[in-house]
Order: C-alpha cells, then structure tokens, then sequence
C-alpha cells in the first residue's frame, strides 16, 4: 500500500472520529455534573431569536461542547501529563505535584481581600464582642504551598506581609502562630485541607495558648473510612494520584458530645461526622457538614461548667473541632460565609465567653465570601 492510500486512509479514520465524538457531545446525554472538578457542566441552552442574534447562543453551545465531549477528562489527564513530563513544566494551571502533594501555587498576596477580611472581623468585634467577650484569640492556617513552595522552587504569596497585616489591625486579638505546629505531611497530598488525625499538637498549643487544658494524645483512637478521598486538588490537577483516606477522631470525650445545626433559628440534633456526607462529591464535608452550615453547637458533660468559647471558622475548623472542644462545656462555630452578621444571631452573645477566628490563608486572600 502506497503512502497516499495510507495517508487517506488515516485522514477518513480521524475525520470518522472528529464527526462521531462531535455527534454524540451535542446529541448524546449530557452529563449534569463533573464529580472530578466538582461543579455543574453546561447543558446545551436554549434556541432562541434573541440568543442567535445577540451571539450568546453561540458561545453557550461552544461552552457546552467543551464540557460534555466524550473522553474529556481522559483528554485533560494527557494534557496535564504533557505539560507536567513532556514539556517539564513546573506547574500547569498553578498546580504542581512535590513529594507525591498537589499543591498550589498560591500568590501573590491581595493586600485588599486580606484588608476586606480583618474589616468583616472587625465588624464582628464592634457588633457582638467589644466589651463582652473575657478573651479573643486569631490564629492563621497556612495553606501547603507555605511549608513546600521555597524546597520545590515555586513561587507563593507573602506571608509574613499577611501575618502582620492581621497582627497590626487586630489589636484586640490575641495572635497565636501555629505555623511551627503544622508541616506538609498534615495536610491530604489531593486536597487543600488539614488531617484531623495529624491536628492533636496544634490545638494543644491553641488551647494552651488560651488558658484551657491540653489534650492526651493517648486517649484517642481513629476511624478510617473505607470510601477513598479525591479531594479538591485531584480534579483540578487531572494526574494520576493515589487517592487520599480520611480518618475520624474517637475518644472517650468526644464520643459524649452532643451536636446541634442551629441555621433555623433554634437547635435541632446534629452528628460530629456526618455520615450522609459519604454521598456528596466532597467527603471532608463529614467534618461537621464541612462548611455548609453557618452555626453549629457542641455540648459537652465533661467540660469546666459555665465555661463557654465561640469559634469563628471556616471549613479548616470542621475537622480540628472536636479537639477544641475539650475543656469548654458548650462551643459555638460560626462560619460567617454562611451567616451575615449584621443579623442578629440567639446563639451569638459573647458575654464572659473565649472567642477564637480561625481562618485560613487562602480563605483571606480570596474573602469575598465572607458577608
């Protein structure tokens, strides 16, 4: 066989292959959503007069081609280990892959969404805790890219510029570093968050930090849950890499908390892990609901009686929560990406209480969320 019958041959085999994968991406079952990038895909829109003349049709067909080709995330798996092996690129899409972790390369630092989130703080300070509260704590969880950006080369955002950003405009605060607590290893290698399990030293030097009393590594044990973990950064990095396990704090103590979602307006009988979560796309979320809900209550018999803390939070204070618990009869979590302040909250009033704002780094430099 000559080289042109081979050649129109291959060209007739890719064509085939354009016009059946094109053909079953616009008139075969969409799918509604992607569980590896965790997020809705675009259905095919609506034909109308107006969306044809004013273009937008067009550009939410183009949109909704792309998200439901066949093979796509087989096709962004060898995109990714193009650029990753291929072409040596240190990073594709700002994720790089160091010591077997996804991690990305978080930078550079938003001054103006670090300054709009210390201003939502001090909102919360003004309204419901000046004069009020007997202690207020901050304390500032690094993301990965702090501990592994400077041995891999990469570059990340400026730290110590934000740490003192919030020392200096949170007077009333109390600053606890837990930086030297934390390493790589204490975070999940696909997902942006720390492991519970690895959580004991850090809320021991949080508590310690507050008057309260430490924890006994030795009283508790771990569940492992036998579902895998593909957390945020495994679909967004779209390479091959063993998926994550998640494992469940058990003590003595803890297993006599009791738990309460207080988003109605009045408390209604909660779980510490919530075991419904195994079905959504995000497992952390069995860490108290993740961060879906904007208040949670933990009762426990064995705390100092009378002796209350309020945790303003994001979805890092899900899993170290029941560890902040230990020497507090009743704690209060708050997630003020869920509830706007500026409304009155019954289970929001600080009188003689601790009040600790835990947030992470990556929270402040994206804070739009916070209302």
């Amino acid at each position: 066989m000559d080289n042109k019958k081979i050649r129109a041959i291959g060209a007739a085999v890719l064509a085939v292959l354009w016009v059946g994968l094109t053909f079953f991406s616009w008139f075969g079952p969409a799918k509604e959503l992607s569980t590896s990038e965790r997020r809705p895909l675009k259905q095919m829109p609506a034909i109308t007069m107006e969306s044809i003349l004013d273009g937008s049709f067009m550009k939410d067909f183009e949109g909704f081609t792309l998200d439901q080709f066949p093979l796509r995330d087989t096709f962004r798996s060898i995109k990714a280990l193009f650029h990753n092996y291929a072409m040596n690129q240190s990073d594709n899409n700002d994720l790089y892959i160091s010591d077997g972790y996804i991690i990305k390369q978080e930078q550079p630092l938003d001054p103006a969404s670090v300054e709009h989130a210390l201003s939502r703080f001090q909102f919360v300070y003004e309204k419901h805790l000046k004069d009020k509260a007997s202690n207020i704590y901050i304390s500032l969880v690094p993301d990965k890219n702090f501990y592994q950006a400077e041995p891999s080369g990469h570059l990340s955002l400026d730290y110590a510029t934000m740490f003192n950003m919030v020392k200096n405009r949170i007077p009333w605060a109390m600053y606890i570093d837990i930086t030297d607590t934390l390493s790589l290893e204490d975070y999940y290698r696909t997902d942006t968050h720390w492991r519970q399990e690895n959580l004991i030293p850090t809320a021991q030097k949080i508590l310690a930090e507050m008057g309260a009393q430490g924890l006994k590594p030795e009283d508790f044990t771990t569940e492992t849950l036998d579902k895998p973990f593909y957390g945020v950064y495994y679909g967004q990095a779209a390479l091959p890499v063993k998926p994550d396990t998640i494992q469940m704090l058990h003590s003595a103590a803890i297993d006599q908390y009791k738990v309460y979602d207080c988003n109605e307006g009045k408390p209604v009988g909660s779980d510490l892990y919530d075991m419904s979560q195994l079905d959504s796309m995000d497992l952390y979320d069995v860490f108290l609901t993740g961060a879906k809900k904007g208040t949670m209550v933990i009762e426990n018999p064995n705390g100092t009686p009378g002796k209350e803390l309020i945790v303003f939070r994001d979805s890092y204070g899900s899993s170290i929560a029941p560890l902040l618990v230990s020497d507090y009869a009743k704690v209060t979590f708050i997630d003020i990406r869920q509830y706007n302040p500026a409304f009155p909250n019954p289970f929001l009033n600080a009188e003689g209480k601790d009040v600790l704002f835990l947030y992470s780094t990556l929270v402040l430099n994206a804070s739009q969320e916070l209302k």
